[in-house]
């Protein structure tokens, strides 16, 4: 490709691209690698036409679960690269600012920053692939990431309290990449994203439809104590969020999860 003011220069071919394209963009990452991207807007997977809906339930320790029973994590840093991650940033709090093995031990942490969004990428690439694939419709929890994962520092009039457990639980959610995994669904899967409340998720027995605090028993267990149903936590919400998502669309009003159930009179009492 021809740069203005630098002329030509090689580079890799990663995919293919279409003949239409007529512009690009050359970025320059943290970790010290080039990349081009060329404007190009990629066709929408076709739905499957089978008439398969699938709830997605997005979560810390188990990055997303479908209600089919399916446990899906994204890619991370393995234990060898976590403890060297860990290494670097012990050295780099000992080394003195503007000394040349700050900036070295500084680029060695972008380069396993780099690796560590390189395959979050990469996971939420193939997982919205194959959800696109496979149902016509998927449903997710309509929620505020960027809400969530604020600081909890506060200010120094009203400093905040669990700030260590609250910046723990922002670096999970990020770590999970539950935004990027929605984003993508969207532009495959455009239409077929469905987005319902996040209310009462996780307490509602997706059997009996009761809700009781009490019956999640641990971050991975649920237990119903009404009917007795038990299966996966993090699955059960995603059933609940496949349930809510397929009666959004209702004659009657009212979201499906948090509002009122509305029920259909018996015809007994329409006799009467």
């Amino acid at each position: 490709m021809k740069i203005p003011k630098v002329g030509w220069v090689r580079f890799r071919w990663s995919r293919a691209v279409p003949d239409a394209v007529k512009s690009f963009r050359v970025t320059r990452d943290r970790a010290g690698r080039w990349h081009v991207a060329f404007a190009a807007i990629p066709e929408s997977i076709p739905a499957p036409g089978a008439g398969q809906m699938v709830g997605v339930d997005r979560g810390v320790v188990v990055s997303a679960a479908l209600s089919t029973g399916e446990m899906l994590s994204a890619a991370g840093l393995r234990q060898a690269e976590k403890a060297r991650l860990l290494r670097l940033l012990r050295k780099l709090a000992r080394a003195r600012r503007g000394s040349c093995r700050r900036a070295m031990v500084k680029a060695a942490i972008a380069k396993l920053k780099a690796r560590e969004v390189d395959r979050r990428k990469d996971w939420a690439e193939k997982v919205s692939t194959d959800l696109a694939r496979r149902f016509d419709v998927i449903a997710v929890e309509d929620l505020k990431i960027g809400t969530m994962t604020r600081s909890a520092k506060g200010a120094t009039e009203r400093p905040g309290s669990n700030v260590g457990a609250k910046a723990g639980l922002n670096r999970g959610i990020l770590a999970a990449g539950w935004g990027r995994l929605v984003q993508r669904l969207e532009h495959k899967a455009p239409g077929r994203v469905v987005k319902v409340s996040p209310a009462y998720t996780s307490q509602r027995c997706s059997a009996c439809g009761i809700v009781d605090a009490k019956s999640r028993e641990s971050q991975a267990d649920f237990a119903c104590r009404s009917c007795g149903y038990a299966c996966n936590a993090d699955v059960n919400a995603a059933r609940n969020i496949e349930h809510a998502a397929g009666h959004a669309v209702s004659a009657r009003e009212g979201p499906r999860v948090a509002g009122p159930v509305h029920r259909e009179p018996r015809p007994v009492l329409l006799s009467a």
